[in-house]
C-alpha cells in the first residue's frame, strides 16, 4: 500500500512534496520493522533531505526523521552515526518542545540504549532515569513508552549485576504491563520475554530461561518471520542456553541458523553477527574443533576491533 501511495504521490506532487515525504518516512518505518534495513536507510535519508529543504533543519518533523535515522544506524551497528543523530534530535526537541515532551523523552531513552551499546553504563542509567521520570509524568506508569524504558532499565540493572532489581522491574512491571496493554504476542511483549530469558540464564535458572526463549522465538517467528533480526537474536540466545545445558548439537544448529541469517540481514561485520561468530568459536572449542574455534575467534576479534574501540567491553569479552 505504501509503495503504491508513494508512486502516486511522486507522480502527482513530486518527490519533495511534504505529503510525499510523509509516505517516504512511513515506508522507511515499514522496511525497518520488516528487517529490510538498507531499504529503510534509503527512505529515511530521502525523507530527511526533503524535510530539511522544505521545513528547515529544526522543524519537529525533520527532528523526528533524524531520531528515526539514529535508531536505524544503531540497528545497523553504526553507533557513532547513531549518536550524532540522537544528539541532534535531542537538542532540537528540547529547544522546540521542552525537556518533558514525549518526543524529547523518547530520544533520551534512545540515547540510553546507545550508551548501553557503547558500554557507557552510568550515562545510560542517567538517560533511562530521566526518560522514565518524564514518561511516568507525561504518559502514566502503564503506557507502552513508559514500559519500554522500564524494560531498558531492567537490562541495565542486569548489566550492572543488580539481578534482583532487574527481575523485579522486568517481570513484575514491564512484562505484566505489556501483556495488559498490548497483549501476550505483541513484539514489545516478546522482547521483554526474551530479555527475561537472558536474566534467568544469568541467575542460573536455565529451565525458566528456556521457557522464555521458546515463547519469544515462537512469537517472533509468527509476528516477524524466521529471518527477522529479532527472531535471529532469540535463536542465538537459545544456542547459548543449549551450550550451557550441554546440548551441543542443538546449540550448533541454533548458532549456524543465527549466523547465516545475520550475515544476510546485517552483513558479516555487524556487531550482532560477530557475537554469534564468537559464540560459535566457544562451541567449537567445547567440541574439540580447535582450528575452527581459532578461526571464529580471530574473525570476531578482528571485526570488533574494526567496529568498536579496542578497549570497548565487547572487544574485551574473554574467549
Amino acid at each position: 500500500m505504501y509503495e503504491r501511495a508513494l508512486a502516486g504521490k511522486e507522480r502527482t506532487l513530486g518527490p519533495n512534496h511534504i505529503s510525499t515525504l510523509t509516505t517516504v518516512n512511513d515506508l522507511g518505518m515499514l522496511y525497518k520493522a520488516l528487517g529490510r534495513l538498507k531499504e529503510a536507510e534509503r527512505m529515511y535519508e530521502w525523507a530527511l533531505a526533503g524535510e530539511e529543504k522544505a521545513l528547515g533543519p529544526n522543524h519537529t518533523s525533520t527532528l523526528t526523521t533524524v531520531n528515526d535515522l539514529g535508531m536505524l544506524y544503531r540497528a545497523l551497528g553504526r553507533l557513532k552515526e547513531a549518536e550524532r543523530m540522537y544528539e541532534r534530535a535531542l537538542a532540537g526537541f528540547e529547544k522546540a518542545l521542552g525537556p518533558n515532551h514525549t518526543s524529547t523523552l523518547i530520544t533520551v531513552n534512545n540515547l540510553g540504549q546507545l550508551y548501553m551499546d557503547l558500554g557507557r553504563l552510568e550515562e545510560a542509567e542517567r538517560m533511562y532515569e530521566q526518560a522514565l521520570a518524564g514518561s511516568e509524568k507525561a504518559l502514566g506508569p502503564n503506557h507502552p513508552e513508559t514500559l519500554n524504558t522500564v524494560g531498558n532499565l531492567g537490562q541495565l540493572y542486569k548489566a550492572l549485576g543488580r539481578l534482583e532489581e532487574a527481575e523485579r522491574i522486568m517481570y513484575e512491571r514491564a512484562l505484566a504491563g505489556f501483556e495488559k496493554a498490548l497483549g501476550p504476542n505483541h513484539t514489545s511483549t516478546l522482547t521483554t520475554v526474551n530479555d527475561l530469558g537472558l536474566l534467568y540464564r544469568a541467575l542460573g535458572q536455565l529451565e525458566e530461561a528456556e521457557r522464555m526463549y521458546a515463547r519469544a522465538l515462537a512469537g517472533f517467528e509468527k509476528a516477524l518471520g524466521p529471518n527477522h533480526t529479532e527472531t535471529l537474536i532469540t535463536v542465538d540466545n537459545l544456542g547459548q542456553l543449549y551450550r550451557d545445558l550441554g546440548r551441543l548439537e542443538e546449540a550448533e544448529r541454533m548458532y549456524e541458523r543465527a549466523l547465516a541469517g545475520k550475515e544476510r540481514a546485517l552483513g558479516p561485520n555487524h556487531t550482532s553477527t560477530l557475537i554469534t561468530v564468537h559464540n560459535l568459536g566457544q562451541l567449537y572449542r567445547d567440541l574439540g574443533q580447535l582450528e575452527e574455534a581459532e578461526r571464529m575467534y580471530e574473525r570476531a576479534l578482528a571485526g570488533k576491533e574494526k567496529n568498536l574501540h579496542p578497549n570497548h567491553t565487547a572487544t574485551l569479552t574473554p574467549i
